[in-house]
């Protein structure tokens, strides 16, 4: 009996696109992108040369008057002193007390699920709500601060945290420390647990201290994360705003006026639109100044 052979189909052919069809893929997204940040950027540059108030429908081009205002400012000279001082603290602090968790953690500690969410907890929590929290902790009335205080004999100490140019900036400053030190906590401590445990016992081997390990195997092997958390957390402290209006409006007087409050007061309270997004164009401008060095190490580091 002849055998018949059956032969297997051609694969059928796949219609292509073409080189359109990436692009028509990301239109949508390519269209949501330009409408909500490419455009709103492009219009903020333009009435940053132009004197106008924010309400009216004409205004006149000024070129570059709104930045030549800036250094003759006193307003801006302490908010960019605010902003220094705000940074360098939220950053610093923060970071040191989310390592040193971030390593407590890594060890044999009991509960640490628990631990790891009640320090985190404070980052995921809406601004406004910790604001309304901690302005109520420091009410110079009734406030747990000062009642705390004076429970304790110590009715000197209790004053108007929020209320007085000394403590103001300061104060504001510790519930942002309390939110921040959970993001690097968290990123520290899955960088902990990617070092392998090898390093530590060739170092114990050679006869290194535990301090010495922490400076030459563990820091050294945070570099990555050391290079995320810094630039985060700078960006986002050059560019505060929520925690410092919630709080004291940028009061009192300007003793906690930023960048950020200075600019939206100057839109919102004194109609000078113009001026007001010049300032959000220079802090714009310093926030891809950092984080340009941090895209490009994240670049090198990928290649």
């Amino acid at each position: 009996m002849a055998t018949v052979a059956l032969s297997k189909p051609a694969p059928a052919k796949v219609k292509r696109g073409g080189k359109w069809s990436p692009w028509l893929f990301a239109l949508p997204a390519l269209v949501v992108y330009v409408a909500f940040l490419v455009y709103p950027a492009i219009s903020s540059l333009w009435f940053s040369l132009t004197d106008w108030d924010g309400l009216s429908a004409t205004y006149n081009f000024v070129g570059l008057d709104n930045y030549a205002k800036m250094p003759s400012d006193p307003v801006v000279a302490t908010a960019v002193r605010n902003n220094l001082i705000w940074t360098v603290v939220t950053i610093v602090v923060p970071t040191v007390i989310g390592l040193g968790l971030a390593i407590a953690l890594n060890g044999k500690v009991h509960g640490k699920p628990v631990l790891r969410l009640i320090f985190y907890t404070p980052a995921v929590l809406p601004l406004v709500s910790i604001a309304s929290i901690w302005g109520w902790l420091y009410n110079p009335q009734y406030g747990a601060i000062n009642s705390f205080l004076r429970l304790i004999g110590l009715d000197g100490l209790a004053q108007p945290w929020l209320g007085q140019d000394s403590t103001a900036l300061w104060a504001v400053m510790v519930p942002a420390i309390w939110l921040r030190t959970g993001f690097p906590m968290l990123l520290y401590l899955a960088a902990l647990q990617g070092i392998p445990n090898e390093l530590y016992e060739a170092a114990t081997v050679d006869g290194a201290s535990r301090w010495q390990q922490f400076w030459h195997v563990t820091m050294p092997s945070l570099r990555p994360a050391h290079y995320i958390v810094l630039a985060l957390s700078l960006i986002d402290s050059f560019k505060v705003f929520d925690m410092i209006y919630a709080m004291t409006y940028g009061g009192p007087g300007t003793a906690t006026q930023v960048m950020g409050t200075w600019m939206y007061a100057n839109v919102f309270q004194y109609y000078q639109a113009g001026y007001g997004t010049a300032i959000a164009v220079v802090i714009t401008l310093v926030a891809i100044a950092v984080g340009i060095p941090y895209v490009r190490s994240q670049t090198k580091e990928a290649s």
